[in-house]
Parts: structure tokens; C-alpha cells; sequence
């Protein structure tokens, strides 16, 4: 399936100096995920407060470009240097699915989006992300199948609040966008169980 999640190596590559510096300082995976949850929930808080300072939609698309190198950072940083944990794993998919929730839910406040639509959005997102973690139960290996993954959904939202700063008319077609976001989110969790029952 086509995804964005297919060009993280190239992504990763870019970051090795920037994980080399943070090595050097001492910087953690664990923290680097803290950080990154944190980073998500400010992101959420911001984005309540759009309506009165129009500025804040650009907090997503960059906040979600900044929480993309966190989420490729720690997981370099745990593998490259041989510092996983249990307690890293915990706190990585947690704060995925924490993240997503805090992210998404405040998204219904954009005029015409149905608040529906976007709870839907967000259960989907979540059992997404489960279904992936349950197929490494059952195979061994974490799936991250598209088409609508974490780092597509991030493409999506980040896209649509950067074209909503500079076209408020957007918001007349978001149910269509995030109902299709949905629909693909559904796509994507079928795949990845399919292929860990592989």
C-alpha cells in the first residue's frame, strides 16, 4: 500500500548528525518521546485557541514536521546505540496513541466538520495503531501498512490546516476529506492484520 512511512529511511539518513549531537549531550530515547508527547499536547492546546489567533493553525504543520523527527530520533537512537528498553516500547506506543488523541479531538472545533466525523477519525486512528502492535504479537514484527498510517495521517492534518490558514473555504469540504481519511484509516488496519497473520 502507498504510504509516506515508506520514505523513513531517506528521512532517517538526513538525521544522523542532528542523532549524533543528541547522543553526545546525553539525550535519551525515552526522553526524546516524552518530549515528543508533550510536543503534541501543546500542539492540541494551540489549536483550541486558532479561532482568536488565526496564526495557529501553521502549529500543526510544523509541529507535526518537528514531532515526525522525534519519532524517527528515538527509535535511530535505541537501535543504532543499543539502548531499547521495555519500558522505551511502553512509552513509545502510548505516546502514539496519547498523542493522536490530543491532537485530533480538538480539530472539532473547525466550522462545518462534524464532530462525528472526527471522533470516527480518531477510534479509527486508534485501533490503527493497536492492530498494528498486534500484529507483532502474532508475527513478530510491528506493521506500519498504509494508506493511512500514523505519518500519513500527520501528512493529511498537517496539509489541511496549512491550506485552512490560507483558505478558510476548506473547512465547507472537511467532512469529505476526514471521512475519507477514515475510510482509508479502516484500509489500512485490515492490511497490516492480514499481513502479520502472513
Amino acid at each position: 500500500m502507498i504510504s509516506i512511512y515508506k520514505i523513513k529511511p531517506k528521512f532517517q539518513q538526513l538525521l544522523q548528525p542532528l542523532l549524533r549531537s543528541l547522543k553526545k549531550m546525553g539525550v535519551t530515547p525515552n526522553q526524546l518521546t516524552i518530549t515528543a508527547v508533550f510536543l503534541s499536547i501543546g500542539m492540541g492546546i494551540a489549536f483550541l485557541y486558532y479561532p482568536h489567533y488565526h496564526s495557529l493553525l501553521l502549529v500543526i504543520p510544523f509541529g507535526y514536521l518537528l514531532r515526525m523527527i522525534l519519532n524517527a530520533l528515538d527509535g535511530m537512537m535505541a537501535t543504532q546505540y543499543k539502548m531499547s528498553s521495555k519500558l522505551g516500547e511502553v512509552l513509545n506506543e502510548l505516546g502514539d496513541v496519547v498523542s493522536d488523541i490530543v491532537i485530533l479531538l480538538p480539530l472539532m472545533i473547525i466550522p462545518h466538520l462534524h464532530p462525528l466525523v472526527i471522533i470516527l477519525f480518531t477510534i479509527l486512528a486508534v485501533i490503527n495503531e493497536y492492530a498494528g502492535i498486534l500484529a507483532k504479537v502474532i508475527s513478530g514484527k510491528r506493521r506500519y501498512d498504509g494508506p493511512m498510517g500514523k505519518s500519513d495521517r500527520a501528512l493529511l492534518i498537517g496539509l489541511f490546516c496549512l491550506v485552512y490558514y490560507f483558505w478558510n473555504d476548506l473547512a465547507i469540504y472537511s467532512n469529505w476529506i476526514f471521512g475519507t481519511g477514515a475510510a482509508l484509516i479502516i484500509v489500512s488496519t485490515f492490511s497490516r492484520l492480514k499481513n502479520g497473520l502472513k
